[in-house]
């Protein structure tokens, strides 16, 4: 096996988060669009979606083997967990938000706002109180490639709050092009959005914006952190130490809290998006466009696993 260093180096202080001899590893390959991995540390395994084949599949630390978890996902693109542990799923073809139970079953947590049907919804996060943050663009309404054509009933692409504990659902934010990956800081006192309108109309954003979060869910600000490309960003995910790390057009790119650009892991196709996983969530799973990669550095992810 020849040895290709994957890190780049833009800024020293990424150095801080490298590890020398470690190095981009091929997991997986053969998918459409990987999308929405998120880490069991009680399983040791991970789960991803492959849009376009509507499937969700499993990969396992300690063999190595890769199955099918659901056959049919529903389009299924972003996945997260609860504070319970139980998988929470966005889905394109029935444009809803669902909670996998202990049994397999499948509960519907947010399909409509005011009585419309949401677009498409695209990533999610739960905050420590049990809340789930999504993000609804249209991307899995504007073709039958990754759910299914309609149109738009709300008419706009918003970011929502749902609330278990009542059911209740809100529009958190509601002045983006295209809402797309999102992530809490490790206080929980900043939500980071990312917009992907760029993918589609080079002339919007492509960008990651800073929200301050309020007690009672409500967001204010909402500042451009910083600009992602090539491409636009799409997942990401945040450190212990508050660092950024964002899918782009030509790996992953890490930006500290402030937005400033350190280094990027090179990766040779597209990424969708990531997560970190593995004993010591120090192992960054990445789905490029077709294939699963991971490489472990010297961070921890923020998100309970």
């Amino acid at each position: 096996m020849t040895y290709v260093d994957p890190f780049e180096i833009i800024d020293l202080r990424f150095r801080a988060y490298v590890i020398p001899i470690a190095w981009l590893e091929t997991l997986h390959t053969g998918m459409r669009w990987a999308e929405g991995p998120v880490w069991f540390a009680d399983m040791r395994c991970l789960i991803w979606s492959d849009i376009p084949n509507s499937r969700l599949l499993r990969w396992c630390e300690t063999s190595g083997a890769v199955d099918v978890f659901r056959a049919d996902s529903s389009f299924a693109n972003g996945n997260t967990r609860d504070r319970q542990g139980r998988l929470i799923t966005c889905e394109h073809r029935t444009r809803c938000v669902t909670r996998t139970e202990p049994n397999g079953s499948i509960t519907v947590l947010a399909e409509r706002y005011q009585g419309k049907r949401l677009n498409s919804p695209n990533d999610v996060v739960v905050k420590s109180d049990g809340t789930i943050w999504f993000t609804d663009p249209t991307y899995g309404i504007s073709a039958a490639y990754e759910g299914g054509k309609a149109e738009s009933e709300l008419g706009a692409q918003n970011v929502f709050r749902f609330d278990p504990r009542d059911g209740s659902l809100t529009i958190v934010a509601d002045d983006f092009r295209q809402p797309n990956g999102l992530a809490f800081s490790p206080d929980e006192r900043l939500l980071y959005i990312a917009d992907s309108g760029f993918i589609g109309n080079p002339e919007w954003p492509r960008h990651i914006r800073a929200f301050d979060v309020a007690g009672d869910g409500t967001l204010s600000g909402g500042r451009v952190l910083t600009e992602v490309s090539p491409h636009a960003p799409d997942g990401f995910r945040v450190d212990i130490e508050g660092n950024i790390w964002s899918s782009a057009g030509d790996g992953v790119h890490c930006y500290t809290p402030e937005g400033e650009l350190i280094g990027k892991v090179r990766v040779p196709e597209r990424v969708g998006n990531l997560t970190f996983g593995g004993t010591a969530r120090n192992r960054l799973f990445i789905c490029g466009h077709t294939s699963l990669y991971s490489v472990f550095v010297n961070a921890s992810g923020a998100q309970r696993p």
